[in-house]
């Protein structure tokens, strides 16, 4: 795999430095900045063209919700992975109504984080385990019956769990023990039943209608 370009959009200065130099130990990254607020991170991001940006959701001018929409907007709009401290459901949901691609809390690992980079940076969506059980549980308590019915099958649904925790196409493939060219087929349904355009799409629809377990 390439090298992935990133930028840190972090307004802590103590954070954003340990993060840049916590992860330049990673051969395949290359950081092409760093900026402390949103409006410097959206330059930074339209000089450089980076393929990921890492955005923390509390920023001095613009926070990470309008700076994720923002940069949906540009002529070649990075993947945006949102590294933060926040749980709140209405954030999270909000922030992927924006346009992120994943949802990573500072409190996974640097290895775990480098991972939901790649796989960010793949096209795929990577959203931290414990936010999945928090959105799932407040949707379960929240909606009348719980379960919608997309008429997903048994393996559909094992597949869109999968997703839901992160793991990228080949690993479906190993969990399941199935092709990869299954499981692009069952993402495939996936997507047209749930009306989604896409993986990230999917998964949030699936954690608020209660679908996963």
């Amino acid at each position: 795999m390439t090298n992935i370009s990133f930028i840190i959009v972090e307004d802590h200065d103590l954070t954003r430095i340990a993060l840049n130099n916590a992860l330049s130990q990673y051969r395949q990254l290359d950081c092409l900045g760093e900026a402390n607020s949103g409006k410097k991170g959206l330059r930074l991001t339209e000089q450089m063209e980076p393929d990921v940006v890492l955005v923390d959701l509390d920023l001095p001018d613009i926070d990470g919700i309008e700076l994720t929409r923002k940069l949906k907007h540009l002529r070649k709009p990075p993947k945006v992975l949102i590294l933060t401290a926040h749980e709140h459901e209405n954030q999270i949901l909000e922030v992927f109504a924006a346009g992120a691609d994943s949802y990573c809390l500072k409190t996974q690992s640097m290895d775990v984080l480098v991972q939901a980079m790649k796989y960010t940076a793949e096209g795929n969506a990577w959203i931290d385990p414990k936010i999945a059980k928090v959105i799932l549980n407040r949707s379960q308590n929240n909606i009348p019956g719980a379960i919608v019915d997309y008429d997903l099958t048994d393996r559909e649904l094992q597949v869109l769990q999968l997703i839901v925790d992160g793991c990228s196409n080949a690993e479906i493939a190993d969990k399941l023990e199935i092709t990869i060219g299954t499981v692009k087929t069952h993402v495939r349904n996936i997507l047209t039943k749930l009306s989604a355009s896409d993986r990230t799409q999917a998964a949030v629809r699936a954690l608020r209608c209660g679908l996963v377990h």
